[in-house]
């Protein structure tokens, strides 16, 4: 059922031309539902081969990487620390190092056993 037999599109032809001009649409009707069906039957065995994509493994960071991630932060917090105490006060230093605290504690716990 994957394609329309060739006889069947001859015969439809032939009765094209017995029939006359006063039956086109009825044929015309009668091959499009044909061509309808075959498309169906192609769509549907497509779904059938093609498998379901595979959901993506959460992403986990290595000890490494968290390591990385707190030199880094810790590098950074000095003059962080030392431009908003200048520019907001004591305000601007509690901001920055709460800030330092959500990057760590999100790096710590994005290895832990309840991100599956």
């Amino acid at each position: 059922m994957s394609e329309i037999p060739r006889e069947e599109l001859s015969a439809t032809l032939a009765a094209r031309r017995e029939l006359g001009p006063e039956y086109d649409a009825a044929l015309v009707e009668s091959l499009a539902e044909r061509v309808e069906q075959v498309v169906q039957a192609r769509m549907a065995a497509q779904q059938v081969a093609v498998p379901p994509p595979a959901r993506a493994p959460a992403t986990v960071l290595s000890a490494g990487m968290r390591v990385a991630i707190a030199v880094v932060s810790l590098g950074m917090a000095i003059p962080c620390t030392a431009i908003a105490g200048d520019v907001a006060g004591v305000a601007g230093v509690a901001i920055t190092w709460a800030g330092i605290a959500v990057v760590n504690v999100a790096a710590a716990i994005s290895s832990g056993p309840w991100i599956r």
